[in-house]
């Protein structure tokens, strides 16, 4: 049996552009392993079906902030191939892309499908050969260095280059373990928060930009800044999906049960305080109801937090009693809430985990440990936080594999 050139485990984002980087650049027999049905199926249902391709973060240090975890080799990684490589990359292959206003990059025609096809078009018209339901159960390295590849049904390919792109997967973490790489223990990220009873649910739909939130751990802070969603269920948003990667780690050791630290102000005490007593002696007439003190507060919030400091919507400014207005403040600056859970519906696509990124080679995504053996996307343990990051991730990983393959074999 002939070996291919390069075989490439996991049919996702980084997978592909593996594949056709490789292929682009001569490689010729390679293939790509998938082990369900489906191809880029994350890449599909990403971003409400219309794939947060990267984001218009195009300084490489800047872009790099938006990952908690990656660091300094990321910095390397991106300065090779980053966000404007990306979009001029798919563009160059007849996928158009459009800036959002918030720096997120979408296909023009708001469709996944088209950014899949764009890389089984690019990938197809090289060569590259594709399996569907070819589950990597084993892998070994010969004497002769190459990779006996085997599913379940012990079907057998063999590799001179194999990488892993699985992902998230256990699958692939395990077959990483076996070649002797650390594998930092997978949890969720990017995921909302459920707040225990509360009537919360009455301010479904609210969305505040700007809000500062806070989580108190262990004699830890984790902050962040961002546009806040309240939901039926507790808190969403890119403030707690950026929060929840931040933190990632250390919300799941604590079973996700942590206080929720929101301040609604950005006013310190004392210009939170003139600003009431001048409601009060300038407005005394109207209902706190009828005035909010921060104007940018939706009305439905307002309500709900006089309801939660337990005061009388109904009540004139004018009658706001001094122990009233030491609570509305203390509220509006610090207001906790309990959270008991991730959101209800898995949002997470994201894990925090993955092979440890002291053990591969950033230069070219090679193991330190097993020449050979490459690895791109999210099977690292590397993850960005909401807004196109982990994608780039994706595309620069397996931009640099792929060249790094094909550097060993084209001559």
């Amino acid at each position: 049996m002939d070996p291919f050139n390069l075989v490439v485990v996991g049919g996702g984002a980084a997978g592909f552009m593996t594949a056709v980087i490789a292929a682009e650049n001569g490689v010729k027999r390679i293939i790509i392993l998938e082990g369900s049905s489906k191809l880029m199926e994350k890449v599909r249902i990403s971003g409400g079906g219309r794939c947060n391709v990267t984001n218009a973060s195009w300084i490489p240090n800047e872009l790099v902030e938006n990952y908690p975890r990656g660091g300094i080799k990321l910095l390397e990684s991106f300065n090779r191939f980053a966000a404007g490589d990306v979009f001029d990359w798919f563009e160059k292959r007849g996928l158009n892309l459009k800036i959002e206003s918030d720096n997120r990059v979408f296909p023009v025609s708001d469709s996944s499908l088209d950014v899949i096809s764009c890389l089984k078009k690019s990938a197809i018209t090289k060569g590259v050969e594709i399996s569907t339901r070819f589950f990597v159960k084993e892998i070994v390295k010969t004497a002769d260095n190459l990779f006996n590849i085997f599913d379940s049904k012990k079907n057998l390919i063999i590799a001179k280059n194999l990488i892993l792109s699985t992902g998230g997967h256990p699958s692939g973490h395990k077959l990483a373990k076996n070649f002797g790489h650390r594998i930092i223990r997978p949890v969720p990220s990017l995921f909302t928060f459920t707040t225990e009873k509360t009537k919360l649910n009455e301010c479904s739909g609210v969305s505040i930009k700007n809000i500062d939130i806070e989580i108190q751990l262990n004699n830890k802070s984790f902050k962040n800044r961002g546009d806040l969603l309240i939901t039926h269920w507790g808190f969403s948003g890119p403030a707690v999906l950026k929060l929840s990667s931040i933190a990632a780690r250390e919300l799941f050791d604590q079973k996700y049960k942590f206080n929720l630290l929101i301040r609604w102000s950005d006013l310190e005490y004392k210009e939170l305080k003139e600003k009431i007593d001048n409601l009060k002696f300038n407005n005394g007439k109207l209902k706190l109801i009828n005035l909010r003190p921060l104007p940018l507060l939706p009305k439905r919030l307002w309500v709900f937090l006089l309801n939660k400091m337990e005061i009388n919507k109904e009540k004139k400014w004018s009658d706001l009693l001094a122990n009233e207005r030491e609570k509305m403040i203390n509220s509006l600056m610090k207001d906790i809430y309990n959270i008991s859970s991730k959101g209800p519906f898995g949002e997470e696509f994201v894990t925090s985990g993955g092979v440890s990124i002291d053990e591969v080679n950033f230069k070219s995504m090679e193991s330190l440990i097993c020449p050979g053996l490459f690895f791109s996307g999210e099977v690292l343990d590397v993850d960005g936080i909401t807004g196109g990051f982990n994608f780039q991730h994706c595309w620069t990983s397996g931009w640099i594999a792929g060249k790094a393959v094909s550097k060993q074999l084209v001559k």
